[in-house]
């Protein structure tokens, strides 16, 4: 009998990937479809309808090429603090507020208030995007009633595969102020909320089995009924697992329009400021630190639209001083520290291109590198493990100069895995959850196409203008003194 595949399916902000690989990894069949959404104002919004329907035909145009070969389980990833609410049967009744809607936003002060002895136990302070205070936006509207309950992005896709409502995952639940310590909802912040527990889903650990593929899914998609229905992870996570950055210490960097981190610690890190925040881990009690910024390969879309990449690589490479820089388009920072006021700058000035176009890129990427350094000092300040490997995954690991650039500013080895894409993070999940051993899985799925060494003498020559930024931060009141202690 042929050996199982798994499969990940990755519901994105702009497409659903579905993903199946075979026991070594290698890809076995895939397919994706576009996902599109509405953006007025601060509001965000896609029709849940759309999450199945594309998954489903996803879905079954990857089952066309298995080949008849079984399948051992799958698991779905989505957007963190992504929610909706749907009636007692789980179909949804309001479209998906998606993680960056920022109409509750007024409502973020309430969520923390009501709950700062948790959320500091917890290590980390609510967001004005994050989905507890969209539950306080639906409260104020009276939607909170009536049999209506909470759900998160995947568990409208893991409900239509099994044919029943399902409990959701503890690692999207996060954003929506599940307790992951206790391990439950925190009745005594509800209340303080004005908020019915009931409104809220079970919820249960990365991994769990949420049910079966049943025959009305298995004939939609082409899956064998049967097929176990694994409990997902986020987006973030998924990457992480699909690094195969599992142990203590070891992390994974995803630069795209904006960079994230995701770490393993054996200790659940505190950072007051909130930049930083933990999921569980889907294996042992570990936790799985990080955060998201505002920065990242965004600003070069934004600031060179349509330019010739390469080109202005080879520019940028000869480029040998540059301003400091801080590459944020937009308003507001997330992550290494939390300032709504901030804005992106080169020099002195406000961040924009003028003169030397290679020497502008150079302090862009650069300034992404020096973010990602900075992180790195806050996340251990917060008292997370940061002594193992990292691993670059996004699509900026396309520019080998700019990987490079990254690796002696951090002045450590760094991974590229072969096939970092979210969905294979949940094929691994999957696999692990069957098997009983994520490490394992991973190990076994995730390949290393390249490891990179940093050069010694180049991160030495880079030190000033990292401090340089650092000191220009500090001094705008946007991140804590001490991180300049070192140089600054």
């Amino acid at each position: 009998m042929a050996e199982p595949v798994w499969i990940g399916v990755d519901l994105g902000t702009q497409s659903v990937r579905a993903l199946a690989v075979d026991d070594a990894g290698r890809t076995v069949a895939g397919a994706a479809r576009p996902l599109g959404g509405r953006r007025e104002g601060p509001r965000h919004e896609q029709d849940p309808a759309d999450w199945w329907t594309l998954a489903a035909d996803a879905l079954a145009e990857l089952s066309t090429g298995l080949g008849g070969r079984p399948v051992g389980a799958l698991a779905v990833c989505a957007t963190s603090g992504t929610v909706l609410l749907t009636g007692a049967a789980g179909v949804p009744l309001t479209p998906g507020l998606m993680y960056d809607d920022a109409r509750a936003g007024a409502l973020a002060a309430a969520a923390q208030e009501a709950g700062a002895a948790l959320w500091t136990r917890l290590g980390y302070r609510m967001q004005p995007t994050w989905a507890l205070p969209k539950v306080l936006w639906w409260r104020d509207r009276g939607l909170l009633a009536g049999g209506v309950r909470l759900a998160h992005q995947p568990d409208v896709v893991a409900a239509a595969l099994v044919g029943h409502p399902v409990a959701s995952d503890s690692s999207h639940a996060l954003k929506t102020g599940y307790d992951l310590v206790a391990e439950r909802w925190p009745t005594e912040v509800l209340a303080r909320l004005d908020v019915d527990p009931a409104a809220l889903p079970e919820v249960v650990r990365p991994g769990t089995v949420l049910g079966a593929v049943c025959r009305e899914a298995a004939a939609r998609t082409g899956l064998p009924p049967g097929t176990p229905v694994v409990a997902g992870m986020t987006d973030g996570c998924a990457a992480q697992l699909a690094a195969g950055a599992l142990g203590v210490g070891e992390w994974n960097a995803v630069l795209g329009t904006t960079l994230t981190l995701k770490g393993v610690s054996a200790a659940l890190p505190n950072d007051p400021t909130g930049a930083v925040y933990s999921h569980r881990a889907p294996h042992g009690e570990l936790w799985l630190p990080g955060g998201a910024s505002s920065t990242g390969a965004g600003a070069v879309r934004a600031l060179f639209p349509g330019a010739d990449l390469d080109a202005l690589t080879a520019g940028a490479a000869r480029v040998r001083d540059v301003a400091p820089c801080y590459p944020l388009v937009g308003p507001g920072e997330r992550f290494p520290f939390v300032a709504p006021e901030a804005r992106g700058f080169l020099g002195r000035g406000p961040l924009a291109v003028s003169g030397d176009r290679a020497a502008v890129f150079a302090a862009v990427c650069l300034g992404v590198a020096h973010l990602e350094r900075l992180s790195f000092e806050v996340l251990a300040a917060a008292g997370a493990d940061v002594g193992g490997p990292v691993s670059f995954t996004g699509g900026a690991t396309r520019n080998a100069w700019w990987n490079q650039l990254r690796c002696d500013v951090l002045g450590v080895p760094v991974r590229l895995p072969a096939n970092p894409e979210p969905a294979l993070g949940m094929a691994v999940l999957a696999a692990g959850a069957v098997t009983g051993d994520v490490p394992d899985a991973a190990r076994r799925l995730v390949r290393v196409r390249r490891v990179i060494e940093p050069d010694p003498a180049r991160t030495a020559a880079l030190a000033p203008a990292y401090h340089a930024l650092v000191a220009e931060l500090v001094r705008r009141g946007w991140l804590d003194p001490r991180f300049a202690a070192d140089g600054g």
